[in-house]
């Protein structure tokens, strides 16, 4: 086996289905033993989306996403989707090209020092030194990756380290055949070369050893669950809220759900924990949350923070009881000290908690009764409110599409198996309030670094995840052009994903308050470009839509194409409403 090899059987051990890259010499042994071995390499056309969907990998199915990149620019390419990844908890494993070991340092090609610029953005990041540590490091990698609060990790490969023995002693040779038997200095370059790879090798002979795959998170500490259920015990309004860290162990999230139902609290979800419940389960509120977390005698943070999402724990009423489950012991007392503090898994957690203070017995149709029948009631009535008063917006006249038309309109053609992608501004925003997930693991937004470029790593991964599933990646015109290229990736690999670019000719989410607090739209106007036909160019399927009683056929046409495995855009020329005004976050 040569280093590629090496590593590639440690990815299938783990079971990583999808290795995601954009070819350099540096890395190409990874690529072709991991061929080999049938994990799929799928390659992109700019190395921070291979990040992004090994990111998307990550959060749908519970195992590490891995993306390997080249030295150089290669690397640093990926910082932006790394630091995304920490920020949101994914766990991703960066494996990076590096220039020949006894070269570092020298001027060689694309040689800069990765591990000082990696090491602020993950959880671990080292450089291997000899082919028989190649496993153990990415074993580690893998390892660390999902452990404790997951995220991101960097391996270091360097070149010399890949390539078979052969092969490496045979350029090395060159290196040091001019002159070798003829001077001194030539002589001690060839001893000094033969030792450095003696030891490159040493100990390299026979199979990696295996390091046990990781179990579940942790487990919650069972005095908390005891002191949490005498909480609810005594509770008249409680709130439950479910986020993203929840979601970490994927495989388990229809027992989450099943929790979440038992408990019979109101519950609002946030990032991945979009759907978890379904479209429209009687428990799910989605509107006026400020209004319900003031109103709430008790509040329960499942995987969620007290940041800028609940104004730093302002929201919260400061009468009201606060119990958090998070792995982070950073994030569970960020802003605001809990009453009751977990340190585990989120997740584990609500089961717990389900599992000691019930709902009684199912109802026909398995669901359980709430112990809080009245609150709810409050509840879904500000919620009926809410959606009567978009109805309404929805119904206003407009230059070209109302933007939250078009949004009913996606949700009325979304099928019950659907994965949505969030890749923007207003019109994603304005989406997230009116399109509903239709089940678990079915959302997938950057988090809480708001990052805009997500879109086409994170739909390629979704599809190769989901391929049986539809796939929607809703655009803002803004955010579409970071990742439009990755539709080549999509023909190329028979990807077929449905994208809805929201085409109001400009960065509206910052235009809102820029126009209203500066007078003066500098940096915010775009054009209504035609994106259908860049992505005709890239071999996609591109439709134009501007008039809104086009929406159904023209949405119709588009899952048809995705059907067929053909990748579609959706161009929507938008006009302007004030839905959203007021509603810019930093």
């Amino acid at each position: 086996m040569h280093g590629g090899d090496r590593v590639a059987r440690v990815l299938e051990r783990h079971g990583v289905r999808f290795l995601f890259t954009l070819c350099g010499g540096h890395i190409s042994p990874i690529l072709v033993g991991a061929k080999q071995l049938g994990i799929r390499v799928v390659d992109v056309r700019h190395e921070v989306d291979a990040v992004f969907a090994a990111d998307a990998v990550a959060r749908l199915s519970g195992v590490p996403g891995v993306a390997a990149v080249t030295a150089g620019p290669g690397v640093t390419n990926t910082i932006t989707a790394v630091k995304n990844a920490q920020l949101a908890q994914s766990p991703v494993v960066i494996l990076g090209g590096a220039t020949g070991t006894i070269l570092k340092g020298r001027g060689s090609l694309q040689d800069i020092d990765q591990l000082a610029l990696f090491r602020p953005h993950v959880k671990h990041a080292a450089s291997v030194g000899r082919v028989r540590d190649l496993a153990p490091a990415v074993e580690r990698a893998l390892r660390v990756a999902r452990e404790g609060v997951p995220g991101p990790v960097f391996v270091e490969c360097p070149v010399d380290l890949l390539y078979s023995e052969e092969t490496v002693r045979g350029l090395y040779g060159q290196m040091g055949a001019s002159g070798a038997a003829k001077s001194l200095k030539g002589r001690l370059l060839g001893w000094y070369l033969r030792r450095h790879l003696d030891r490159l090798f040493a100990g390299a002979a026979g199979e990696p050893p295996e390091a046990p795959v990781p179990g579940d998170g942790p487990a919650p500490p069972r005095s908390a669950v005891r002191r949490g259920a005498a909480l609810v015990a005594r509770c008249r309004r409680p709130v439950l809220m479910v986020g993203s860290q929840a979601l970490l162990e994927a495989p388990e999230a229809g027992e989450l759900a099943a929790a979440v139902e038992r408990l019979g609290m109101p519950v609002y979800l946030s990032g991945m924990a979009r759907g978890l419940l379904g479209r429209a389960h009687p428990l799910q509120m989605r509107h006026k949350r400020r209004k319900a977390l003031k109103a709430a005698d008790l509040v329960i943070l499942a995987g969620v923070p007290c940041d800028f999402r609940l104004e730093y724990g302002r929201q919260i009423s400061g009468r009201a009881k606060l119990i958090s489950a998070n792995r982070s012991r950073e994030d569970l007392t960020k802003n605001r000290r809990p009453s009751l503090g977990a340190l585990c898994d989120p997740a584990r957690f609500v089961r717990a908690l389900a599992e000691r203070v019930g709902a009684g017995e199912p109802r026909s149709g398995g669901r359980h009764r709430s112990k809080w029948p009245d609150w709810l009631a409050e509840l879904s009535q500000n919620d009926r409110e809410r959606e009567g008063e978009i109805d309404e917006m929805a119904r206003r006249a407009t230059d070209f599409v109302n933007p939250l038309a078009l949004c009913r309109e996606i949700e009325a053609a979304l099928d019950n198996d659907s994965v949505l992608v969030a890749d923007g501004g207003d019109f994603v925003a304005t989406a997230s309030y009116t399109v509903s997930p239709r089940g678990p693991l079915s959302w997938l937004d950057p988090g809480v670094f708001g990052t805009l470029g997500v879109g086409g790593g994170f739909a390629v991964g979704a599809k190769l995840c989901r391929p049986g599933s539809e796939v929607w990646v809703i655009y803002g015109d803004g955010s579409a052009a970071y990742s439009l290229a990755e539709f080549d990736t999509c023909v190329r690999h028979g990807l077929g994903l449905i994208a809805v670019v929201g085409n109001d000719a400009s960065w509206a989410q910052i235009a809102r308050e820029q126009v209203e607090i500066l007078e003066d739209d500098v940096g915010t106007v775009l054009l209504r470009t035609d994106y259908d036909k860049v992505a005709e160019g890239y071999g996609g399927v591109g439709f134009k839509l501007e008039r809104p009683q086009d929406a159904p056929e023209v949405l119709r046409a588009a899952k048809a194409e995705a059907r067929a495995g053909r990748p579609v855009l959706v161009n929507a020329l938008l006009g302007k409403t004030d839905f959203r005004k007021g509603s810019i976050s930093m």
